[in-house]
């Protein structure tokens, strides 16, 4: 089966050095006391907070988007339709949060931020749920066979 618009296996790779790069950038931040007070942050574009929270940002979206979507090392029909699955599930809860957090919510930052996170890091884990759950069942019909 010839899967389209995924990115190569080694790209799940880039994703997590990515995505483990920008985690201790933003600890580091946070451990030198740089968290910024609505009084110290200007409305300029360009502001060194507003940079920095784009940067830190953009890796770990990259790096989430190209583990998410990185071609298994053998992609068949089952792994499409675990893929579809957990892609729907993902689009679910996302939308579910989101209308939750518009509702009680009045941070525009946080809810674009959750917006951007939740559908990836829920399809990650559900379809890696999926692929373990799927080879543990393999496994056992094989050790009974």
């Amino acid at each position: 089966m010839k899967s389209r618009f995924l990115f190569p296996h080694w790209f799940r790779y880039l994703g997590l050095a990515l995505f483990l790069i920008h985690i201790p950038i933003v600890m580091f931040k946070k451990e030198m006391g740089f968290s910024m007070n609505e009084e110290t942050v200007s409305d300029d574009l360009f502001n060194s907070h507003h940079i920095f929270f784009m940067t830190t940002t953009l890796l770990m979206s990259i790096g989430l988007f190209f583990i998410a979507f990185a071609k298994e090392r053998i992609e068949d029909e089952q792994i499409f339709k675990l893929r579809l699955d957990s892609l729907q599930w993902a689009i679910y809860v996302n939308y579910i949060l989101l209308v939750v957090s518009l509702i009680l919510s009045k941070d525009t930052e946080h809810i674009l931020f959750l917006n951007l996170l939740v559908p990836l890091v829920f399809f990650i884990v559900r379809f890696r749920w999926k692929i373990f759950q799927n080879n543990r069942l393999i496994n056992k019909e094989e050790g009974q066979a």
